[in-house]
Parts: C-alpha cells; structure tokens; sequence
C-alpha cells in the first residue's frame, strides 16, 4: 500500500489524479456489487477492502495553520469560480435562447455548480456537453477535481451519473439516477412489467426531483387548466399533480390485467400526458437530456398502440411539433408563452394526438406565442 499512499500524496501529478479517479470508481463499483451479490462468501473482503480505499483516500493530516491557510485560499478560488461561472453563463446568448436570460440564483458555490449543471440537463445535448467541458476547465483551473462519489440519488429504472460533484478548493455534491434506491420503495412487489416499471420510476423520480428543483411547473389540464404552474410557489399544486400521476399509474396497472387493447391504450395517453406535463419555463429542448428521458414513456406508448392495431383496431398517434399553425388543429386548450425558444412553435407536446376507431382524441401543446 505505501506506493499508492506517496502516489496519491504526490502533489501536481497527472497519473496521481488518474489514481484517485480510478480509487473512487473501484469504491463505487464494490459498493454496487455488495448490494446486488448479498450472499456472495467473498462479501466480508470485500467491505475490508472497501474500507482500505476509504482509508487511501483521506487527505493526509497537516499542521492546523497549514489547515487555516489552505481554507483562505479555497475560500479565495472558490469565489472566483462563483463569480467567473455566474458571469459567463448568463452572457451566452445561445444558452439564453433555450433558458430564457433569467440569471443565475445560486449565492454559494455547492448551489452554483447544482444550478448550471441542473439547467444544463434542458438545453441539447452538443450544447450540454460542450458547457459541462467549458465549466469543469474553469474549476479545474482553482483546484477543483470532479467527484463521483458525493452524489445525489434519484430513484429510477437504471443506474446513471447525470453529472458529477466537485472536490478540492470547491465542494460541490452531484446528481445520478439510481436503483436501488427505487427499489427500497418495493416496487418490484407491485409492479412486475417492464412497461409499468418504467411508470412507476417516473412518479418515484419526480417526487424526489420536485424537492430539489425550484424551476419546475406543471401544465397538467386535469389539475389546473389555465396556465403552467409553479410547484415552488404553490406547493397544493404539487401534491394535487403527484396524486394524479399516481391515480394514472394505478389505472394504467388495472388496464394492463385487461384485455382491451384500447382501453389500455387510453390509459397510457392519460399517464404520458401527465409525465410530459411536468416541466420548465422555458420547457426543455426536445433532444436534451429532459426531453429524452421524458420521451421514455412516449416510445412504450408507440408499442401500446401498435398492439392496438394488431387487434385489428385504427390507431393514429400523434406527436405534435413544430410550427403551431401547422398543429392547432390536431389540439385543444393549448397553452401560450411570450419567452423561449422560436416565436409561433410547438415549444413542447404536452399530449398526443390519437385518432381511435375514427374517433378524434385532441393533444395539447405549449407555444410561443408571435409576439
């Protein structure tokens, strides 16, 4: 152990930090493969070593002016990432067209990194990476190291880093999606599809997401009708949304024990609309991380219908987008934003068009209005 100890305490080496990344996944990958091989007979081991990279990774002890010191001059980076960070990301104009010119809210630097990386996930995707690259140089650059290992778990279907934290002269914690805390919900007990699997990690997800997100709104028509609402401002509006979600998920469960194909279909129109309708203001690019992982359901949703075809019924769905004129006639009681994107588009489909055994079903959009 004593070459990795002088390796990882071996100050502006590149192959030390490349150790250190290495430490930290094998950590996390251990820790991962404890909770999934529970009766493995190398399990004690495991946590032994576990524990000894713990051990590798702990700062050395130094003398407390040293300690004094080295927090004046972090707290001195860290506020010249805040202040440089806060400047160049409200200046970019093509940020701003998909976020809006709001500027950034953040007054420290773990809710700095949070916000940007956060309103990062609702721009497309070349963008996102091209900025994600751009800020981890300019913390890179006050001694901050990315950190995947003090993340935020969000419940879902897959395991996945959304983004990383910062350690060093920064602190910053990070975000991911994760397994196993969906399953400490015992979801697998009640719903046993994949289809319904995916819904239930969707209402799980946006629960937990909805506590640490202040930008999102809900246009969900069942709920409230004539705008896109806060759920930061109006928390009523939160639990009336999140109690819907679940009354869909439930009857969608109850639809698939049934035959009727278009039953089922009608519900999985229903629970879509109310997964589409939780958004941002601006709503999130289509080809952003948001609007993939949203498009998630919708993509279950083209195999429901399919199956209603194959019985023998006529199925159109249909996703709206594009120039609203072009669309408002396949929709009813759309909603109107004067900010975001381009002026007279279809800024997000908030639910399908389906024609059903000739039978029209009307979607439902928010567009930017011409003005």
């Amino acid at each position: 152990m004593q070459p990795l100890q002088q390796l990882l305490a071996t100050e502006n080496s590149q192959i030390a930090q490349v150790l250190r990344f290495s430490l930290y996944g094998l950590e996390a990958t251990l820790n991962q493969a404890q909770t999934e091989y529970t009766e493995d007979p190398g399990k004690e081991l495991c946590e032994q070593l576990i524990e000894e990279i713990n051990n590798l990774l702990k700062p050395a002890k130094v003398p407390e002016d040293a300690v004094v010191n080295e927090s004046k001059l972090n707290e001195s980076k860290s506020s010249e990432l805040l202040s440089e960070l806060r400047q160049v990301f409200d200046a970019d104009l093509e940020l701003n067209f998909y976020l809006g010119d709001a500027p950034l809210q953040s007054q420290n630097d773990n809710d700095l990194w949070n916000e940007i990386q956060r309103q990062l996930l609702r721009v497309p995707e070349d963008l996102a990476t091209s900025w994600r690259k751009r800020a981890l140089e300019m913390a890179q650059k006050v001694g901050a190291t990315e950190d995947y290992v003090n993340l935020y778990h969000l419940p879902f279907v897959r395991d996945e880093i959304i983004y990383p934290g910062l350690n060093g002269s920064v602190q910053a914690g990070g975000l991911c999606l994760s397994k196993k805390a969906l399953l400490k919900s015992d979801i697998d007990q009640i719903y046993n599809s994949e289809e319904l699997h995916l819904l239930a990690g969707f209402l799980h997800l946006y629960i937990k997401l909805i506590e640490i997100e202040p930008d999102l709104h809900h246009a969900l028509k069942s709920v409230f009708s004539f705008d896109v609402v806060s759920l930061k401002s109006q928390p009523e509006q939160c639990h009336l949304y999140i109690e819907t979600l679940s009354d869909r998920l439930q009857r969608t469960q109850k639809t698939e024990e049934n035959t009727d194909p278009i039953l089922n279909l009608r519900a999985w129109l229903d629970i879509d609309e109310a997964i589409h309708s939780l958004v941002f203001v601006p709503p999130a690019e289509r080809y952003s991380w948001w609007g993939k992982l949203q498009q998630e359901s919708r993509r279950i949703l083209k195999k429901v219908a399919n199956k209603a075809i194959k019985a023998g019924n006529n199925v159109h769905i249909k996703q709206l987008s594009g120039l609203y004129a072009d669309n408002c006639a396949y929709s009813k009681d759309d909603l109107q934003l004067d900010y975001g994107g381009t002026p007279g588009e279809v800024l997000t489909c908030l639910r399908l068009y389906a024609r059903i055994n000739q039978e029209e079903n009307p979607g439902r959009v928010l567009f930017r209005s011409l003005r």
